[in-house]
């Protein structure tokens, strides 16, 4: 090898990213399970597009060109399956999205917040974002609450391992008890939020009544259901 060819050499350079994935674990039998994941399309259509998708089939088992089929039929609805955990590995054909393992409830191990006007005391477990959330932006705290002193634009995202306070309007999706806390809340001055979700429990923006909207309004977890009421 010559000294030209060495000199060209570009360094390898990688890097770690994480990403908040939805996880669907199908169940039997897979078409009506398909018919839900339809009905939540119908009611929010793009809900999961370029949102990362797992696919854990622990609690079915399909033969290999049952799976081809049903990652087939999650594509044609616009839903991309990142991996599939669950299963031996012999059951993947080569055009079947790759075995994934060691995945957790919460992949959330520190704050990821997408903004870097925004300060964070890392001791804290608390967020406060002085800012708006303006669309498209993720903001990812797992260790606790999350307060925004603005509004939640549509399309933005907020993703808590403890309660979610907006001190404005809430139009994106706030997630909250990201880590299985049940007794996580969610309050706002003004909702019309595509999305509420408490412990992976949640409702569209067509579930919330109409007589909630516009409203300062909370939600919380009674048993497994999402209650939202209005705050005064």
């Amino acid at each position: 090898m010559d000294a030209s060819t060495e000199t060209a050499r570009q360094p390898v350079r990688m890097r770690g990213r994480s990403y908040v994935a939805f996880v669907f674990s199908p169940v039997v039998p897979v078409v009506s399970w398909l018919a839900e994941i339809d009905a939540t399309l119908a009611r929010s259509p793009g809900f999961f597009a370029g949102k990362p998708v797992v696919l854990d089939l622990s609690s079915v088992d399909l033969s290999p060109t049952a799976i081809a089929h049903l990652v087939q039929s999650l594509e044609q609805r616009d839903i991309r399956v990142l991996g599939i955990e669950g299963i031996d590995g012999t059951k993947l054909t080569p055009n079947l999205p790759p075995l994934l393992t060691g995945g957790r409830p919460s992949g959330l191990t520190k704050a990821e917040v997408y903004n870097p006007q925004t300060r964070t005391k890392s001791k804290s477990p608390s967020l406060l974002l002085e800012s708006p959330v303006r669309s498209g932006q993720s903001i990812i705290f797992a260790e606790g609450d999350v307060t925004v002193l603005g509004s939640v634009g549509s399309g933005a995202e907020i993703v808590a391992g403890g309660s979610i306070h907006v001190y404005g309007t809430l139009r994106g999706r706030a997630m909250a008890g990201i880590n299985g806390n049940s007794a996580a809340r969610i309050f706002c001055q003004k909702i019309e939020a595509e999305l509420l979700a408490i412990d992976g429990y949640y409702q569209t923006a067509e579930d919330i009544g109409e007589g909630l909207r516009n409203r300062p309004a909370q939600a919380w977890l009674e048993g497994e259901t999402l209650r939202i009421t209005p705050l005064n």
